[in-house]
């Protein structure tokens, strides 16, 4: 062995994780390292460039960098880095610059996979460091993604230009070309506290065109006539990623952020699109614009398109799912607005459901729609259900042909069963939960996720708020929602080996979604429930679940990152059967995930199963019978 090679052996064999290799494994892995040199201030590897090597510092000192470019981590002699891009990526996922003059062992991935592979040890100290190996994974992915971490404030390019309500629209027009600005805010006095005015509405260059242009409005109209009012606001400390959801869900094209109640900014479409995770927002618009349901088919593709592209682009399953329901909603209230104009106004006011996991945001690309509809109190059944029959086989017909698959069970406002007054929508679940029964509690885990998306949405708000109300302290309803959310347990045997079964199509794989993901969902729910959380989202529910301290010390976060760690696996297993031209599906074939997947998995899961144990020995399943 040559004198250099005896050099790296022995500085391996002083630093972790090499220490407990054999000899002759470590030989190896000197003879295959290649020394290099940089100088200060020499970038080392860039983002989004090939992971070829795994880096340790022999000497000197290296900075990893954020993609945003703040800094993640300092290394010293004995540190390394490029494991994550190796493992999973194949691209390089934080950026390296030499602190100083720095002297680095570059490890083949060949020989650092082998290295992964076979030694156990190894494995879990480049994995774990100083925290869990999942909270690891994850941690890293949320550093990695500026729309998590990102506020709205960083978008704020300069101060609110406003403007009063008494204003004439040629006032509002000259103003915003001195200022140079394409939108205003529109403000009121504020008897009670004048120093902070009311923010009434927003004025933009399309409503000047739209409103008063187009119509030949005067100039001297007044500007509360033509302004968008209701105006839909941000918080100038909220994530980038908030405001990306709030324009889906609202179909708006500029956002007031405000701050201590008062106006700071105005951030646009052409603001948030360069941390967008790739055109949902233009998805979205063009659900807006479809004329037909065969333009509104058409546009499959594009969504198809844009779900890979945010698994591509590292958003994280909350975004996805978040982004994914957001234009689900949006075809259904354009088929809505079809609908209406075919079949004339509604005869009685009506509020659109949307039920399970786009309620909860947690949609994915392989989706069934569960839909409901409630009607108004004066809804008479002989006089106006006809309208409500086609109206609603107008929109489920519409949603299977953009995708959404018509629910197997019969929940859809195409059942007669689930288009009903608000009172019986009322009656209904204060009888579920009053008088539980098997059938009534399986409803309950797709009903009680329930989000108005059209018409008087605020009847589902008095809905939801219903259901927390008498959810909250109901000891035997709660026994009885766990003893169901037990039903569908962690695929994992005695020695923590997985489970695999069949599905039909394919042999040894496992249902993420029926073993992970739903289960994950139906426990975080009935804590929810428990403390009366209004949330919807299961991220959101457990932030409200963790704040109310009812789990031990730390479940929460682990909670948290195993839905989020399966509900990934879950979505690129749909991306890379779209990418691949493949029917998607929710089948996972653990042998074909990496070494570092299947341990990060089998911990996921294993959190599922310990937090299933404390959901037994809190609500008591056994005395809900």
């Amino acid at each position: 062995m040559q004198v250099e090679q005896l050099e790296i052996l022995d500085f391996l064999r002083a630093h972790p994780p090499f220490g407990d290799l054999p000899d002759d494994v470590l030989e190896r892995v000197a003879a295959a390292v290649d020394v290099r040199y940089y100088k200060a201030g020499e970038q080392i590897v860039a983002f989004g460039q090939p992971a070829e090597f795994w880096h340790v510092v022999r000497s000197g000192a290296v900075e990893v960098f954020r993609r945003n470019g703040t800094l993640y981590n300092r290394l010293t002699a004995g540190g390394y880095f490029g494991e994550f891009g190796l493992l999973r990526h194949g691209r390089v996922r934080f950026p390296v610059t030499a602190l100083e003059d720095t002297l680095l062992y570059l490890i083949p991935q060949p020989v650092f996979l082998e290295l992964f592979e076979n030694n156990e040890a190894f494995a879990d100290h480049v994995e774990i460091e100083d925290r869990t190996r999942l909270r690891q994974v994850m941690s890293r992915r949320e550093d990695a993604n500026d729309l998590m971490s990102a506020t709205v404030d960083t978008l704020v390019g300069r101060a609110a230009v406003t403007l009063g309500s008494t204003a004439t629209a040629h006032e509002a027009a000259r103003r915003m070309t001195e200022e140079g600005v394409s939108s205003l805010l529109i403000v009121d006095d504020n008897p009670d506290v004048p120093e902070l005015p009311l923010l009434s509405g927003i004025l933009t260059d399309r409503d000047l065109r739209t409103r008063l242009l187009a119509p030949g409005l005067g100039y001297d109209t007044p500007v509360a006539d033509i302004m968008t009012a209701g105006v839909v606001t941000v918080a100038h400390n909220q994530l980038v990623f908030e405001a990306m959801l709030a324009m889906l869900r609202h179909n708006v094209h500029h956002l007031p952020v405000m701050k201590n109640q008062r106006p700071l900014g105005i951030i646009a479409l052409s603001d948030i699109i360069r941390y967008e995770s790739r055109n949902s927002l233009f998805v979205v618009g063009s659900i807006f614009r479809a004329q037909s349901m065969d333009e509104l088919a058409a546009l499959v593709p594009d969504v198809r398109a844009c779900f890979v592209r945010m698994l591509g682009e590292d958003a994280s399953s909350h975004m996805v799912g978040s982004a994914m329901a957001a234009i689900g909603r949006s075809f259904k209230q354009r088929l809505l607005e079809l609908a209406e104009a075919e079949l004339g106004p509604p005869p009685v006011p009506y509020c659109f459901l949307a039920l399970g996991s786009m309620a909860r945001q947690e949609q994915l690309i392989v989706t069934d729609q569960d839909n409901a509809l409630v009607l108004d109190n004066r809804f008479d059944r002989a006089q106006h259900d006809a309208y409500f029959a086609a109206l609603a086989a107008f929109v489920s017909d519409g949603l299977a042909r953009c995708g959404y698959s018509y629910c197997s069970g019969g929940v859809m406002a195409t059942n007669e069963r689930w288009r009903q007054p608000l009172r019986v929508w009322e009656r209904t679940f204060s009888d579920w939960i009053e008088r539980p029964t098997p059938e009534s509690l399986l409803n309950a885990g797709i009903f009680f996720d329930l989000d108005g998306v059209w018409g008087r949405v605020e009847w589902a708000a008095r809905l939801r708020e219903l259901i927390a109300r008498k959810a909250k302290g109901n000891a035997r309803f709660l026994a009885c929602m766990a003893r169901n959310a037990l039903l569908r347990t962690p695929p994992l045997g005695f020695f923590k080996d997985f489970v695999v079964e069949s599905d039909g199509r394919h042999t040894r794989v496992i249902n993420i979604k029926r073993r992970g993901t739903a289960p994950l969902a139906d426990l975080i729910r009935v804590h929810a429930l428990a403390i009366g959380s209004a949330s919807l989202n299961s991220f959101e529910r457990l932030k409200d679940i963790i704040d109310a301290a009812i789990l031990p010390l730390g479940r929460g976060q682990d909670l948290y990152d195993a839905l989020e760690f399966i509900a990934m696996v879950r979505a690129r297993h749909q991306a890379e059967s779209l990418a691949a031209g493949e029917a998607p599906d929710n089948s996972i074939d653990p042998e074909k995930l990496s070494e570092f997947e299947r341990k990060s998995l089998r911990d996921a899961f294993l959190i599922l199963g310990n937090a299933q144990k404390f959901l037994k020995y809190r609500y008591q399943p056994g005395r809900a019978n």
